[in-house]
């Protein structure tokens, strides 16, 4: 399922290229390492070429601050059009009551949903740092562990699974304002129902935090969260396919406090390019092909942790569900960072991430944009047998790289 093909690079007008050289060769660069490399970080995907012609488009220009028929700038008749489309897509999408399109990131998306439920000084439970919890989730590098008092939720060491009784036990302690679940690396599905029980008993909110699974909601691959959060948070990259960015699904009760945490609390003016190019995204993932591309998204990361386990490297949880996987390269003999490093000068690009033992460190990885490429199962079986070569044998890592090449010209993001 590749996206779809471009009629024209977007630099085949050189328009760029006349006017600012340096910057044509490294945009020229950077699409050649994602076109010659295998993007396997669970974050990233390629977007379509019509998402991509949203955000290049004159949207770009106008300032928008506010919402729809209530903007703080004139000429706003149009963008309010494009926002409209992406909130009646979005809430179509997702089963939403309501649907916020403007937060920059998924950072952004987070920091409005504290904001719209929180104040200051308030104990949230949300899965702790070491095991897969985001920077929003109580770093105390970011706003979200200087603002308020997190308390950290962990996995069982031996099966890498959420351990839902210490999930209750420390609810019932510390008696939080909110629950959030959600992870950056867990590659099971969530228990939504589980988390909204905990989240009842103590009288909590319930956040979800779904910017990786999100997508997979989309095409019907992976549980949605909408029906038992109190508001979601997600992107609308990764999975989904979308431009960079974040946005907010919530009840009709919450609409107002969500989107006034939006604007005018968190963030200004909203970008009317990339509000478009979600509207795009979105109206994709409402295809049959949307869906088709979901579920074998999950079925290439399943395939492909059954064959890195095979050439002996650890899978946490024994496996996935979703699109993304946590792998610990100890068995070859290598660590998390040194078999990042060895990896990347194969031409596989992935992160390091925690693993479920103390102080462990692995490799967190995602099959979203290989199969936007067009590849299968059979191409993740191969990627495997690369994977572990590499690991294996630094000085492989040359021979590797070649058939890396070999393997990516045949599936070109962009074709043409």
């Amino acid at each position: 399922m590749p996206v779809t093909p471009m009629l024209e690079s977007p630099l085949s007008a050189d328009v760029l290229g006349r006017q600012d050289p340096e910057l044509a060769e490294i945009l020229l660069a950077e699409r050649e390492r994602q076109s010659t490399t295998l993007q396997l970080i669970a974050a990233e995907n390629f977007t379509s070429p019509a998402v991509l012609a949203a955000l290049g488009s004159p949207l770009a220009n106008k300032y928008a601050e506010g919402y729809p028929g209530a903007r703080h700038h004139g000429g706003c008749e149009l963008v309010d059009v494009a926002e409209r489309t992406a909130v009646r897509r979005a809430q179509a999408l997702f089963g939403a009551e309501h649907a916020n399109v403007q937060s920059h990131s998924g950072s952004s998306a987070v920091l409005a949903a504290y904001a719209a439920l929180l104040r200051p000084g308030d104990t949230v439970l949300a899965m702790g740092l070491p095991y897969g919890g985001h920077l929003t989730h109580g770093s105390p590098a970011n706003f979200s562990g200087r603002w308020f008092d997190f308390v950290g939720y962990g996995v069982d060491p031996e099966s890498g699974l959420i351990d839902h009784e210490e999930v209750r036990a420390l609810a019932r302690k510390h008696r939080p304002k909110a629950v959030v679940c959600g992870s950056i690396s867990y590659p099971r599905n969530i228990d939504y129902a589980a988390f909204r029980e905990v989240a009842d008993e103590v009288g909590a909110y319930l956040i979800a935090d779904a910017a990786h699974p999100i997508g997979l909601v989309a095409g019907g691959a992976a549980p949605s969260p909408v029906p038992y959060a109190d508001v979601v948070c997600a992107t609308t990259h990764k999975v989904l396919r979308g431009p960079r960015g974040g946005m907010l699904l919530c009840g009709s009760g919450l609409a107002e406090r969500v989107d006034r945490a939006v604007f005018p609390f968190t963030q200004s003016g909203a970008q009317m390019h990339t509000v478009a190019a979600k509207a795009v995204a979105f109206g994709e993932a409402a295809t049959p092909a949307f869906t088709a591309y979901a579920h074998q998204v999950v079925a290439n990361a399943r395939t492909l942790a059954r064959a890195l386990a095979a050439e002996g490297l650890g899978i946490t949880t024994g496996g996935t569900d979703t699109h993304l996987l946590t792998v610990d390269p100890g068995p070859l003999g290598v660590d998390g960072r040194t078999a990042r490093g060895r990896l990347a000068a194969a031409g596989m690009v992935l992160d390091t991430c925690g693993l479920p033992q103390p102080g462990g460190r692995g490799l967190r990885l995602g099959t979203a944009a290989v199969t936007t490429q067009g590849m299968g199962e059979s191409e993740m079986a191969r990627i495997a047998v690369l994977f572990a070569t590499a690991l294996r044998d630094e000085s492989a890592g040359r021979g590797v790289r070649e058939e890396v090449r070999d393997l990516t010209g045949r599936f070109p993001p962009y074709p043409g």
